[in-house]
């Protein structure tokens, strides 16, 4: 997902998307050590997406405390 994307999306939907992120990636790391996961390469997109939107957040944040 692109940045500016991210950016356009709702709080509600933000936070939504967010959460969704952490689950993902937490089910992805547990397959991993199973030896379950058959593409290795979603480990990293999730974890970049998860990245873009915690810098987002950040920005919102920061955004909102000036």
């Amino acid at each position: 997902m692109r940045p500016s994307e991210i950016r356009d999306l709702a709080e509600g939907e933000f936070d939504t998307r967010l959460q969704e992120l952490e689950e993902e990636l937490f089910g992805l790391r547990l397959k991993r050590a199973t030896g379950q996961l058959e593409n290795p390469m979603k480990v990293r997109e999730v974890k970049r997406d998860l990245a873009r939107f915690l810098t987002v957040k950040e920005e919102r944040q920061r955004a909102g405390a000036a």
